[in-house]
């Protein structure tokens, strides 16, 4: 795993209501009821504050590009800005959508981010040159509310019918959206609907939102869980059913604007069966806290909240941690476990290794803290690398890996999840050689074996070479730097089958100063990322840069003088096939934020698993 970087993160989150702060385009400007743009102060320390525009499409049709322009008192200014141009004359100021999130599709919402200096707040907002409300023609429209949640009735093998309490507008309620797994599947004018072609012993979650006449929507309503009668008892997955796990990062609510609402509004939440939420730290010979103000501090507005309602400054639990809570409300079927460590945090292992005893102890301790004791089914553990180098070189000796999940085992028992994280090097004399992964196998109910980053621009001049290869290939750069030959050693050494779990990355790596299009060719560095040098998220690269050619299961684009490697839907087909064939446990993902809006890459690997 890696630990991206992300900004910084701020004190107490403060809602400003649109109607006091956002001035209205004059009627005569009034946009055509496509789109609104508000305003959220999501931190205040005073002299400064962080700020984010969130931009939703209210209409029919897709938008392929936003402005938002709006004013500053004197004195007030943005500096930093994320996901945004952001540009000014005096003190008005102007947000143009980066190249990758200009596009919005019917019902779709972006935000973007910035730190400003000041204590002002905006007015006088336009979006697209019309009224920041969405209002046709009387700024100021008002959304309309939540209706109430929506009960079940009259489930069957393939329908559920549903019924829901009206919502109340000031201009009044036009419709009503139905939503399946956070996707729009109706518009009705009743507040009733009978979902059909539904699948046999399958659960799904129904929420529905209202329409007023200018095509504004209010916040969602609470959700219902349906479970449609037949083909199973609906139970959480047994042993020996495949693993759908994706890692979600605790800094991803900051630049990356991917709140736990995300898994739902993409549609992931429902094509997984477990989340391993990362990072937890290693310090001291101690899991411990990794982001306060993420885990369980930060307060969400109600359209980042996967309920729909805001938090409260005083609630006893708020941050990722009550939005997770809220998620398994949702989907009672989902395990979430506490992942420690990664790449940053790796070197804390070598004195937990010394006493692992008390480490186990200081994590279930952690884990099981009264305040967000329900929230977690288990434990992740992601040393890079047990008596190995990853970030920093480790000397705990071979044993240390297996102590480490013996105490956890021991201390957490059978009814909770032990799982870690492990290394994809399958070279000789490799990693994998290097700690008795084989011993500990024994107390894990899986391993997430990291089959991607084999290759990168860390090697600045190349050669270029697929980051995730199912196989090896002719021109190789380092033989057993492949996805086949680290499950084959691990098979070879006595770890289980149905213990081991592919990898698939969300993104992809790339390097420039390429002219060749086939792998082998030499480079000037690294190619730019949004975030970090070399790296990008595969929704942006699907279109940045299409696919050239595949080789070794996995694909390579060339564009330009850029040249970069990622999976995509056909390649996770290939790759979960192999590891069906294999008989391997299931498969896990880094990151759910590199997934477009509606989660294809999720989609890929729950559907063909």
């Amino acid at each position: 795993m890696r630990f991206r970087h992300r900004a910084a993160a701020g004190f107490a989150t403060l809602l400003l209501p649109l109607a006091g702060l956002v001035g209205l385009a004059d009627p005569a400007h009034a946009a055509t009821a496509e789109a609104t743009a508000s305003f959220t102060k999501t931190t205040d320390w005073g002299t400064g504050f962080g700020g984010q525009w969130t931009i939703k499409n209210t209409g029919s049709s897709s938008i392929s590009s936003w402005t938002v322009e709006w004013d500053f008192p004197s004195g007030t200014s943005v500096g930093s800005a994320w996901d945004a141009d952001v540009t000014n004359a005096g003190n008005h100021w102007t947000a143009k959508n980066k190249s990758y999130n200009g596009t919005l599709a019917p019902g779709a919402s972006v935000s973007f981010g910035f730190n400003g200096s000041g204590s002002g707040s905006p007015s006088n907002c336009t979006l697209n040159g019309g009224s920041c409300d969405g209002g046709t023609t009387v700024p100021g429209d008002s959304p309309p509310s939540a209706p109430g949640t929506p009960t079940a009735s009259a489930v069957t093998d393939t329908s559920a019918k549903l019924s829901w309490g009206a919502a109340t507008d000031d201009k009044g309620v036009k419709n009503y959206d139905v939503l399946r797994d956070g996707k729009v599947v109706s518009t009705v004018t009743t507040t009733s609907y009978t979902d059909t072609g539904l699948t046999a012993g399958t659960d799904y979650s129904y929420t529905v939102q209202a329409r007023d006449t200018a095509d504004q929507t209010g916040p969602v309503s609470g959700a219902v869980a349906v479970h449609t009668t037949g083909g199973g008892s609906g139970t959480p997955p047994a042993t020996g059913d495949a693993v759908k796990l994706g890692y979600f990062t605790e800094w991803g609510i900051y630049g990356r604007n991917y709140n736990v609402k995300n898994l739902v509004t993409s549609g992931s939440a429902a094509k997984v069966t477990h989340i391993n939420y990362a990072f937890g730290n290693v310090t001291n010979g101690q899991c411990a806290i990794g982001d306060a103000y993420a885990d369980y501090q930060k307060t969400f507005t109600a359209d980042q909240s996967v309920s729909g309602t805001a938090d409260t400054w005083d609630q006893p639990l708020a941050g990722n941690f009550n939005q997770l809570r809220e998620l398994k409300a949702k989907y009672p079927n989902l395990k979430i476990l506490w992942s420690f460590g990664g790449w940053t945090w790796s070197g804390g292992f070598a004195q937990a290794a010394a006493n692992p005893t008390a480490f186990a102890d200081s994590c279930y301790n952690l884990v099981n803290d009264p305040r967000w004791a329900d929230v977690f089914d288990g434990i992740d553990i992601d040393w890079e690398y047990p008596n190995a180098c990853g970030l920093s070189c480790d000397t705990s000796g071979a044993a240390a890996f297996k102590n480490v999940l013996s105490a956890l085992r021991a201390k957490f028992g059978s009814s909770k999840l032990v799982t870690a994280a492990v290394t994809a090097d399958g070279s000789a004399g490799g990693k994998i050689e290097a700690a008795d992964y084989a011993g500990a196998a024994q107390y894990v109910n899986w391993y997430n074996v990291m089959t991607y980053d084999f290759f990168g621009a860390w090697d600045a001049q190349g050669p270029t070479a697929p980051h995730s290869p199912l196989t090896s290939y002719s021109g190789i750069p380092k033989a057993g730097f492949t996805t086949a030959d680290a499950i084959a050693k691990y098979k070879s050494v006595g770890v289980p089958s149905s213990k081991l779990l592919i990898g698939i990355g969300l993104y992809g790596r790339g390097w420039t100063g390429v002219t060749q299009d086939a792998p082998g060719g030499t480079a000037t560095g690294p190619a730019a990322g949004t975030y970090e040098q070399g790296i990008e998220d595969y929704k942006v690269l699907k279109t940045s840069c299409p696919v050239t050619g595949t080789v070794a299961g996995t694909a390579y684009a060339h564009c330009g003088s850029n040249w970069w490697s990622y999976d995509t839907p056909s390649t996770i087909a290939g790759k979960m096939s192999w590891a069906k064939s294999q008989g391997l446990g299931g498969a896990f993902f880094w990151e759910f934020s590199g997934d477009t809006s509606d989660g294809e890459l999720v989609n890929a690997i729950s559907s063909n698993l």
